[in-house]
């Protein structure tokens, strides 16, 4: 292919990638569904097992195989970017004087999942072997698919809380820390399960490649914050530069987390979370706007790539056994342990029942932790496909399983606010609509 063809099919394609998963985007908001649902149903059926199998000579003609790496480049550009806001954004001081029952929730939302998921690959080896996994799953091969059950996905979670009037509420507030928490240990515990699973293209054994990830995270943590906080405060840059300058430092930290095993997403996410905030604690809004708007514009890519990465034509009548157990598995242990853990806490069974609910989305978050799997290959592309099914699934369910909660706190309890309420509410006064759509990936 010429490059003068090879830059048509790579801009024809794009257009068809942005139109379509932003208009299934605004179809699931419209059914009350988050974006991404949207987002990823087009990619999927822009893909092999839909667009391919009905029509293979179009799909080939839209698709072929040498615009892949630039359309993988997008891709990946659009996670660093992405990643890099929701590290930048993530804050755990929102814990506040809610910060024990948070924390327990948090634990106890990864734990009790991270054991059902571990012990169903142990015990259903053969089950998955069926589904193209090996003989015997590795430990890093488990682990992982305890961390696909314990994934919360934050984004979502917000989105879900702001669309639903739930910001200032108990269960809001508890659930987004907790969530913040949660985020932080499954990409910890999934960044040590990559480095033992050998992933990217680090030519050092398993030991140096930990004691170099330690030390990169040490040295990020160190002195990366207090150099960007002089030259971006005492400087001041223009925004336009700021943000190219941060970018490139997401894109560097990315290409370092890679070399050493990992995955792009550590060095961008940590890349964020090292980012110091304005003075007083603030976001940069000429900072986080921009990155909302090109992560928002690029992400269409991703979904695309990772709909091609799903293969309807895989899933035999095992698959859709496994896809019904593991779905069943990941509502029932995140919602089980998020209700027991706030109820623990000392929230009624109502909040604790909306806490258990909205941890239970998992959305982007998800989809990011499971190509970054299959690239590694933890995951087997048949039990892929069965984990990207359950994440819509599990997505899907949550706005559902909210209004249910809302109706049975709205039967239970009197309609007026009881006296002397604070301004974090409980979930039944919060019923007065929401607050605006928050960013829904």
């Amino acid at each position: 292919m010429s490059p003068d063809a090879l830059i048509a099919h790579l801009v024809g394609a794009s257009a068809l990638i942005l139109v379509a998963a932003h208009a299934g985007g605004g179809l699931a908001r419209r059914l009350g569904q988050p974006y991404i649902v949207g987002q990823l149903a087009a990619g999927i059926a822009l893909g092999p097992s839909l667009l391919g199998s009905l029509a293979p000579q179009a799909y080939d003609d839209l698709f072929p195989a040498a615009i892949g790496p630039a359309l993988t480049g997008f891709s990946q550009f659009s996670l660093v970017v992405f990643l890099f806001a929701v590290g930048y954004e993530l804050d755990l001081k929102i814990l506040g004087d809610r910060a024990r029952v948070s924390v327990t929730v948090a634990l106890a939302s990864f734990v009790v999942p991270m054991a059902v998921g571990c012990g169903a690959a142990l015990l259903f080896r053969d089950t998955l072997r069926d589904l193209g996994g090996g003989r015997e799953p590795s430990t890093a091969a488990v682990v992982f698919a305890g961390v696909a059950l314990s994934i919360t996905a934050v984004p979502v979670l917000t989105a879900i809380v702001r669309e639903n009037g739930l910001t200032r509420t108990v269960p809001g507030v508890v659930a987004v820390s907790a969530a913040g928490v949660l985020d932080a240990v499954c990409w910890t515990v999934l960044a040590g399960a990559m480095l033992d699973g050998g992933a990217g293209e680090a030519a050092l054994d398993w030991p140096w490649r930990a004691a170099l990830a330690v030390g990169f995270v040490t040295v990020m943590a160190l002195a990366a914050r207090p150099v960007l906080r002089r030259l971006l405060w005492r400087t001041r840059l223009e925004p336009s530069l700021r943000l190219a300058l941060l970018i490139g430092f997401a894109l560097g930290s990315a290409w370092v987390t890679h070399w050493l095993g990992l995955h792009v997403i550590f060095g961008a996410l940590l890349a964020g979370l090292v980012t110091p905030r304005e003075e007083g604690g603030t976001l940069d809004p000429d900072l986080l706007r921009p990155l909302h708007e090109i992560s928002s514009l690029l992400l269409p890519f991703f979904f695309v790539l990772s709909g091609q990465s799903v293969a309807l034509n895989s899933m035999t009548g095992t698959g859709w056994t496994v896809l019904l157990a593991v779905t069943v598995l990941a509502v029932t242990t995140k919602v089980g342990s998020g209700l027991v853990a706030a109820r623990l806490g000392g929230l009624d069974r109502h909040d604790a029942r909306t806490v258990g609910v909205l941890l239970s989305a998992r959305g982007l978050t998800e989809l990011i932790a499971l190509n970054a799997g299959l690239e590694a290959g933890l995951v087997s592309a048949p039990l892929y496909t069965v984990l990207v099914f359950m994440a819509l699934t599990t997505t899907l369910l949550t706005q559902p399983l909210l209004v249910l909660t809302r109706h049975l706190a709205a039967r239970d309890r009197p309609a007026a606010p009881a006296p002397g309420a604070t301004a974090v509410q409980p979930y039944a006064a919060a019923e007065g609509g929401a607050e605006g759509p928050g960013r829904g990936e």
